[in-house]
């Protein structure tokens, strides 16, 4: 009797379950971006929301809320109802860099979210701005040791990856240089632009119209190979310096416990609208993003992997949690 009792719950959980993954969303969702607007997560994640919201018959709301590194708005998502309805779409640093930077971080990365997707990838390039005396990663060096002190680096945050790369840089070459954490992306540039800060690091799709202006100006790739909107651009590897490399990633979550038919459908939904054609070519290729549309078990690996790397950049960087 008992054996059928279990079968009979293991069904109507297996039913409601089904049921609730056919009839969501009956209500708005809401997909937090833990950054300020303009950065190329936030411009990503509207392009899917809208996509979803055509879908979906239900309007999806991106909301904004930057602060701590992303700190602040991916701790909102973890204390939300697991019910698919808050969900959290970042970057790196929010479940990999976090961990690092915070004694008290407000939500335990690994504990706190369901894994969905990673939706895209790029590397990051080294930028300048437009009228600083420098056309090579070498040239920054070299200035740096000349005039100490003098230059200063913009990121969205203490323990992002920009942060990471100029400290590594920094404690390898044996140069001072400055940290200005801005709330995000589009800050940081805004301010390399003005002149606040020497350099920055974004990826080649959003600091293009920036350096087409003639505002800035990429002087390395940090990553593996050269990308097509900047070819006679070098990597760091081919200017000596291939420890400094970083790449970024975009990714969705659910708060954990999510019903799983709720985060397969919104899985497979985000999935379907990151590899249709007509997307891409609006929304990816003009900012050098790649496709990945993992599935959850996919990206615990990609974090687990990053957390191991980010460990040791961060003992590099000397940062300490705070």
């Amino acid at each position: 009797m008992k054996h059928k009792a279990l079968l009979a719950t293991l069904f109507l959980t297996l039913a409601t379950s089904a049921s609730a993954a056919r009839l969501y969303p009956t209500k708005p969702v809401t997909i937090v971006v833990p950054f300020a607007p303009g950065g190329g997560v936030d411009i990503i994640t509207r392009a899917v929301g809208a996509k979803l919201a055509e879908r979906w018959k239900q309007p999806v709301v991106i909301e904004n809320k930057a602060g701590a590194g992303s700190a602040i708005g991916a701790a909102q998502v973890a204390r939300s109802p697991a019910d698919g309805y808050t969900l959290l779409a970042t970057v790196n640093q929010s479940i990999v860099g976090n961990r690092f930077l915070y004694k008290k971080l407000g939500y335990d990365p690994d504990k706190d979210f369901d894994p969905l997707t990673l939706m895209v990838k790029a590397d990051q390039l080294i930028v300048a701005n437009g009228s600083l005396p420098v056309n090579s990663l070498k040239d920054v060096v070299r200035l740096s040791k000349e005039k100490p002190r003098s230059l200063f680096y913009g990121s969205y945050g203490k323990g992002s990856q920009p942060h990471l790369l100029f400290a590594s840089i920094a404690d390898h070459e044996k140069i001072d240089i400055t940290h200005v954490p801005y709330n995000g992306v589009s800050q940081s540039l805004t301010a390399l632009a003005g002149g606040e800060v020497a350099l920055a690091s974004a990826s080649s799709g959003v600091i293009a119209p920036l350096v087409q202006a003639g505002k800035i100006k990429p002087i390395a790739v940090a990553g593996d190979k050269r990308v097509a909107r900047f070819p006679d651009v070098p990597t760091v590897a081919e200017q000596g310096f291939p420890y400094a490399k970083i790449s970024i990633w975009y990714a969705l979550f659910a708060p954990a416990g999510t019903p799983a038919a709720v985060s397969d459908r919104i899985r497979a939904d985000v999935r379907d609208i990151l590899r249709d054609p007509a997307f891409i070519d609006q929304y990816l290729k003009p900012r050098d993003l790649e496709v990945v549309a993992s599935d959850g078990k996919q990206l615990r690996a990609v974090i687990a992997e990053e957390v191991q790397a980010t460990a040791a950049m961060i003992k590099t960087a000397g940062v300490v949690a705070e």
